[in-house]
């Protein structure tokens, strides 16, 4: 395709979308405190092509994933803002692998500070540094990050396409552009003359892109405002394309067995079963692992299980109880990280009360409800890939290095994805499509994965413990002492993910512990890092999804041991801290009618996590049913500082409480000889239908920053259930998952 970096301005091709006599558009500028030493020169300008105008309308090139989270109508809504057309009318298409459209919102959460109290300059340093995801390729949907990363770069981008059309209407009229407006997709002159945007796309094309200054929020008219997802037609008619419906003419499809146990080998396999069956083409060895193509993807999944495969063994601990003694070994080993340390920790202050816990949450799948699948056509020369992924340029780069191509002959197609959660970040199942395909020259082929061959080979949630010694005196909390001990995300996710070696201190790794919004006067949190044995990786939240229920459930213990509300407690430490935390909480409170007293039979629990620049409260209700018990009813109040649609939010907030209390009730992945022990969702259950609770949602918009709102309603899940049960049957929980010790009805 044509340099992204200079936009062809009579023809433009982007994946399967031409652009011919349009216009496109996108000029983002740097706002920097600084000038940007690596652009040095006037102007620092980077061209993003994000918008493109031509005779059949608008349309948006969307460089983030939509995975059911709504950016691609959000997105809509932000270049429709500034362009002055109904966002409906906006088509969206996920972009090509390109430099052009990385991240510019993820690095900057790598900055040192704890975020809620970062200053302005902070922020802005933030938005630099954000920038330097270009010279990484980093296209990545992931971090809660795709408001903050489109916010001002698709406002810009609407404002430019709106000036040029003017400008192109202005010397088609022979009129000063002033006097033009635009509205409905139009351009609006004196006397009555009105041009739509596609009449004037070809015009357009020839005139310098415009810059504008963005219009106030008192002008907005769909930031802030629910706005109907542009997917949801697809989507119920089952017209959307996922992954698993990508049909090439003349195309195969695959199955895989891999090795149970991670990074071992195959010493040798018996296919003489399957290459029997009818409908199957090839038997494919692949090194460590073994692959049937065939006539669909049902049949080929039955030969591959046919086929007997003497897999080489472990190199790591075999158990569930061996590996997490490797991760409580991390304890004997200097901190990797004091992010926190306040006071002093080391001394009880005289007359203080000591509680000693220790929390442990096991290795948890991300069990998207689309399984693994990718799609690849390679000819020699080129290759071409249809995956639903999160990171096209991860994926471009990783099969350049597989088959030896440039980068540049590498083309993937971004489709729908059927749930990501931080999974399809990695590139394993898309590699393995390309390595059939290779076999395949010239034939496309599609690779789907079993579910257990999808739940036993993740790349999961670590397992972590954490260790916490805490005081009270006077009703008042003192003293708080955090260790954390897992294997790291970011060493290993995030350096597969960039293909660079990750060092240093790891403030992901106890992020939503040390910079938990709370006014404790000693407060230490220190990060311990187990060795890598079982394949991690960013799992929704990140480590915030254990550190979260660590954080929160030493608070809810200290409450406790004071005699003191648990939600006024909080409170009380929050407002002292940091005012938006202390805002959620009290709307939670308030929506819940919470009394700090529950009648016989009924549990309440509060629970309180900043994560993702985003404070999160929830409270959830559960009530005895004859010995069993029932999640009736939770609240959610969570503070965007910004929601451009507070009903997307609001669905993203209940969406996370759910995966949330899934993982907190049931998810818990176990190993024995080796191997994965669950195979599917029999062995891996979810929250169902009957057993979700009634749940509100309250949208605060109060901070002065944008925060996340994809991943923070994960974290408060599983602390604020615990806390309902302990204050339902006065036993405390501090291991997950919860239907070890409570029969959930």
């Amino acid at each position: 395709m044509a340099s992204l970096k200079k936009i062809a301005r009579r023809s433009f091709l982007v994946g399967s979308a031409a652009i011919l006599g349009g216009v496109a558009f996108g000029t983002y500028k740097y706002h920097q405190p600084a000038p940007n030493p690596l652009e040095p020169g006037e102007g620092k300008a980077v061209l993003n092509p994000f918008v493109f105008v031509d005779q059949s309308g608008v349309t948006l090139i969307a460089p983030r994933a939509e995975m059911g989270q709504g950016v691609h109508s959000s997105w809509a809504a932000l270049i429709a803002e500034e362009l002055d057309v109904d966002p409906a009318q906006v088509t969206v298409i996920h972009g090509p692998a390109a430099k052009a459209y990385y991240n510019s919102a993820m690095m900057a959460e790598a900055l040192p500070g704890r975020g809620y109290n970062a200053s302005d300059f902070q922020h802005s340093l933030g938005q630099v540094v954000g920038n330097f995801s270009k010279f990484l390729d980093l296209q990545v949907t992931g971090g809660s990050s795709s408001m903050k990363d489109g916010f001002t770069r698709m406002r810009l981008a609407g404002a430019s396409a709106r000036e040029t059309l003017k400008e192109a209407a202005a010397q088609r009229l022979g009129v000063s552009r002033a006097l033009l407006e635009t509205r409905d997709g139009q351009v609006l002159a004196p006397g009555g003359v009105t041009l739509s945007y596609a009449d004037l796309a070809t015009e357009a094309a020839a005139v310098d892109p415009q810059e504008a200054e963005l219009r106030p929020a008192a002008q907005w008219k769909y930031i802030g405002k629910p706005v109907p997802r542009i997917d949801m037609l697809a989507k119920v008619t089952g017209t959307a394309g996922f992954g698993v419906d990508t049909r090439i003419d003349g195309m195969k499809f695959a199955a895989i067995k891999q090795n149970p146990h991670f990074g071992a080998g195959m010493r040798s396999f018996d296919a003489s079963a399957a290459k029997d069956m009818a409908g199957v083409d090839q038997v494919l060895d692949l090194g460590d692992a073994v692959a049937v193509v065939g006539s669909n993807t049902w049949l080929a999944q039955q030969a591959v299980d046919a086929i007997e495969v003497d897999w080489e063994p472990a190199a790591y601990p075999e158990t569930t109880k061996a590996i997490f003694a490797e991760i409580e070994a991390a304890f004997g080993d200097a901190p990797n990280s004091t992010m926190r340390d306040d006071g002093d920790v080391d001394n009880l202050p005289e007359g203080a009360e000591l509680i000693e816990a220790e929390y442990r949450l096991p290795y948890l799948a991300h069990a998207t409800m689309e399984p693994m699948n990718a799609t690849a056509l390679y000819s020699g020369d080129r290759l071409e890939i249809w995956a639903p992924n999160q990171g096209p340029t991860i994926v471009q780069k990783s099969a350049a290095a597989l088959t030896g191509l440039d980068p540049e002959a590498v083309h993937v197609n971004t489709t729908y994805l059927g749930g990501g959660f931080g999974r399809r970040i990695e590139v394993d199942y898309c590699n393995r499509a390309v390595q059939i395909a290779q076999k395949l020259k010239g034939t496309p082929v599609q690779l789907t994965w079993s579910r257990e061959e999808d739940m036993q080979h993740d790349y999961y949630r670590p397992g972590a413990i954490g260790r916490y010694r805490a005081a009270v005196q006077d009703g008042k909390a003192v003293m708080v002492h955090g260790k954390i001990a897992a294997q790291s995300t970011t060493q290993e996710g995030a350096g597969r993910m960039l293909g660079l070696p990750m060092s240093g201190p790891d403030k992901g790794h106890v992020d939503a512990a040390f910079n938990q919004p709370l006014a404790i006067p000693n407060f230490r949190v220190e990060g311990y890092i187990a060795k890598p044995m079982i394949p991690v990786g960013f799992w929704r939240s990140v480590a915030a999804s254990f550190n979260g229920f660590f954080s929160d459930s030493i608070i809810d213990e200290m409450a406790h041991k004071a005699d003191r509300d648990p939600l006024e407690f909080r409170l009380e430490l929050a407002r002292a801290e940091w005012e938006p935390a202390a805002k959620v909480l009290e709307t939670v409170r308030d929506m819940s009618g919470w009394s700090g007293k529950t009648p016989e039979g009924i549990g309440r629990g509060v629970a309180l996590v900043y994560s993702f620049g985003t404070p999160t409260a929830q409270i959830i209700e559960v009530a005895d049913r004859d010995g069993e018990i029932a999640i009736t009813k939770a609240w959610i109040a969570a503070d965007l500082g910004l929601a451009v649609d507070p009903h997307n939010v609001e669905a993203q907030l209940f969406s996370g409480l759910a995966y949330g209390l899934s993982a907190a009730c049931f998810g818990e992945i176990t190993f024995d000889g080796g191997a994965v022990e669950q195979e599917n969702f029999p062995d891996y259950d979810a929250m169902r239908m009957p057993s979700m609770p009634a749940v509100e949602v309250a949208v605060l918009q109060e901070q002065k920053h944008m925060g996340g709102a994809g991943e923070p309603g994960t974290p408060p899940a599983a602390p604020a259930l615990a806390n309902a049960l302990f204050d339902l049957t006065g036993k405390r929980a501090r291991e997950l998952p919860l239907s070890r010790h409570f029969s959930f009805l």
